[in-house]
């Protein structure tokens, strides 16, 4: 039995004298001056959980750890720069033997270190997402025939279920199983597919960015010096955001800290909300399981919001069975109770809201300090309508506004061209979402379909049909003759589907052309070509819902193309305005705070969502999603939902049930507001 005889680190201890205790509140000073061993620091919202981790270092090397030894792991690039320019500010300059940066960054460093025991050179590539994707593309042509290729999704969604393979460490049918179900009758294909797309990026030397964390574990698991090397390295080990890791991230952990056990991890189970890309809350929820001895510290004062906004928030996390529990506390002063409204419907839910921004901003609240949150972006279309026409201006998180998604102007498209054949845009981008044509045979398509458009149009007058009626099916038939062999059953089914929205009933049913342009394919569209088919047909559902307020296809479209407008004036560089209101998915704004907040369409169904609810696991989840809506208030909240759920401008629709996260506040810790239009 081999005698352990305690080498000390070698190097001086660093002169910071920094006064830990003037400089942080109790709970995080107990935290950042704990000695070595297996940590878990459960730092609630708000808490300073970044000024905890940045002392822990300074204290490390105040200590006399070498830089070198100590290995810092973060999510995003964003925060491991902050992190690391926190510490430069503590100690005057930046160690530069320190390993700190995301998961993602120190696996590259690790794998251009140890390439050739994967058989890789030094100088591997990286692939990015474009050439990832033209990789995928060459394996489905040299995989699939021309008639599989029409019903196989495309090399974007299959990079996201390879990717989910990989970091989950799942079967292809598996992935499939669980979150493209749609997809299982083509899971050999699929798997058969990934192999070769495997053979190749080894057989051309190049990784993908999955590849940074699989290989990186590869070396780990099997090379056995190299995870001695490392585990004896790495002194010190801590990980930002724990909440977030994924099976692969945690297993990268544990085995790095296996020798030395000097791993601390810092998150909050309460906000663990990205289950459906991989993230495990049981990774933090079960450390202590893990590593017996854990010494579990909680940084519960908060510095964000009022007590009275925190004491919402303590309340709306009770309900989830599986946690560590925490109670928030502020410091500071009191504020109004948090204000929960409901409206009538979505229309009277976004008057509320644009009334409310606009008073708090007449009474001195910046617009960019306020925020509007939801569930998923379709649940703020009437919003977005209402702050339009009240001159409003606001920006959304995502970057990429409702209506200026790809699929809603695809759909968008197809109306477009039935109430103006000659709008060549619309023509283009809707035959360009056939089999087999590109930019270049769209532009010669148009061509062909306008010189016979005319013609089309004057034989069905001189046969007695309406002015225009028609016209188009019968165009894009004249041109099917001049469309590859690959594409006459598509062009075929467009023909088809054109026959239908030109009838002239239907033109006064926007919500049914939606429908029907669904129904005729762009459903199958919406599989084949994103990852996240579900999501962005909820869109066009709520699109079609909207559409129902119209009575004509001219009007829905005017008001749509105002919207679209509008934001593109915004956006031009010469018309930006400084000060705007944030439109935000809760998921888009963690880690973000805000003076005021409001979270909208709190209904059963929609947040929580319909599909979350369908196991324990889900609705912890959701209920995790909505505490961290509340947690981004700092001075003020409004909770607000429809009591109908009807389309714009009808005066009937289904009840909706308030969200159980609603029923589960204490009713003294909110004010009901109660909504009256004057009369007069």
């Amino acid at each position: 039995m081999a005698q352990e005889y305690v080498l000390r680190p070698f190097g001086a201890p660093a002169q910071l004298r920094i006064d830990y205790q003037r400089e942080l509140n109790p709970q995080q000073l107990e935290a950042v001056t704990s000695p070595p061993g297996p940590a878990l620091v459960i730092a609630g919202a708000g808490s300073g959980k970044t000024r905890t981790l940045t002392y822990r270092v300074a204290f490390l090397l105040e200590q006399g750890v070498p830089p070198d030894r100590i290995l810092l792991l973060t999510f995003t690039n964003k925060a491991a720069r902050e992190m690391l320019q926190r510490v430069e500010s503590l100690l005057g300059r930046l160690p530069g033997a320190l390993w700190g940066g995301t998961f993602h960054a120190i696996g590259h460093r690790v794998l251009r270190l140890h390439a050739d025991r994967l058989g890789y050179e030094p100088n591997f590539g990286i692939l990015d997402r474009e050439d990832a994707r033209h990789l995928l593309n060459t394996c489905i042509r040299d995989t699939l025939s021309e008639d599989e290729r029409k019903k196989f999704p495309r090399a974007e969604v299959l990079a996201e279920i390879y990717s989910l393979a990989a970091n989950l460490r799942l079967s292809i049918p598996d992935v499939l199983d669980r979150y493209f179900d749609y997809f299982l009758g083509l899971a050999d294909r699929i798997t058969q597919i990934q192999r070769l797309y495997e053979e190749r990026k080894r057989a051309t030397r190049v990784m993908d960015f999955d590849d940074l964390l699989v290989r990186w574990l590869e070396v780990l698991e099997q090379q056995a010096d190299l995870r001695d090397y490392w585990q004896r390295r790495f002194l010190f080990i801590l990980v930002d955001e724990y909440q977030d890791t994924n099976v692969v991230q945690s297993a990268i952990v544990d085995l790095l800290a296996a020798r030395h056990r000097n791993l601390m991890v810092v998150g909050d189970d309460a906000q663990s909300i990205y289950g459906w890309r991989g993230a495990d809350a049981r990774n933090i929820l079960e450390f202590p399981n893990r590593y017996p001895g854990t010494r579990v510290f909680k940084i519960e004062t908060n510095y964000r919001s009022t007590p009275e906004i925190l004491e919402v928030a303590n309340a709306v996390i009770l309900g989830n069975r599986h946690q560590f529990h925490k109670e928030l506390t502020a410091v500071r002063p009191s504020g109004p109770r948090p204000a929960v409204v409901a409206c009538t419907d979505a229309s009277q839910q976004a008057a509320f809201v644009a009334q409310r921004v606009a008073e708090l901003h007449e009474a001195g609240t910046p617009l960019d300090r306020m925020a509007v949150l939801y569930r998923a972006h379709h649940h703020a279309l009437e919003l977005q309508m209402e702050l339009t026409r009240r001159g409003i201006p606001f920006s959304i998180t995502s970057g990429v506004r409702f209506l200026e998604q790809a699929h809603m102007k695809d759909v968008n498209a197809h109306l477009r061209l039935v109430v103006n054949p000659l709008d060549s845009v619309a023509f283009q981008r809707v035959v360009q979402m056939l089999p087999g044509i590109g930019a270049k045979g769209a532009a010669r398509l148009w061509e062909t379909f306008r010189s016979h458009l005319h013609a089309a149009s004057a034989r069905l007058e001189a046969d007695g049909a309406a002015a225009g009626e028609g016209s188009i099916s019968a165009a894009l038939a004249a041109c099917t003759r001049e469309v590859g062999r690959k594409t006459v059953q598509a062009w075929d089914d467009l023909v088809a589907l054109m026959r239908q929205l030109e009838r002239p009933e239907l033109l006064r049913k926007p919500a049914e052309m939606i429908r029907t342009v669904l129904k005729a394919g762009y459903e199958e569209h919406l599989k084949l070509n994103y990852s996240n088919y579900r999501s962005r047909r909820e869109d066009l559902e709520q699109l079609a819902l909207y559409a129902e307020g119209f009575d004509d296809v001219h009007e829905f479209l005017a008001q749509t193309a105002l919207l679209t407008n509008v934001e593109a004036e915004d956006d031009q560089p010469g018309g930006m305005e400084p000060n705007r209101l944030r439109l935000s998915t809760v998921h888009q704004a963690k880690g973000l705070e805000f003076d005021v907040v409001f979270v909208i369409m709190l209904c059963e169904g929609m947040f929580p969502s319909a599909r979350s609810l369908e196991d324990e696991e889900g609705e912890e989840e959701e209920r995790r999603l909505f505490y961290v809506a509340v947690t981004r208030a700092r001075n003020e909240l409004y909770l607000t939902f429809p009591l109908l759920h009807r389309a714009r401008g009808s005066q009937t629709g289904p009840l909706q049930e308030p969200s159980r996260f609603l029923r589960e506040i204490p009713p003294q810790l909110v004010e009901t507001w109660e909504l009256r239009t004057p009369h007069w």
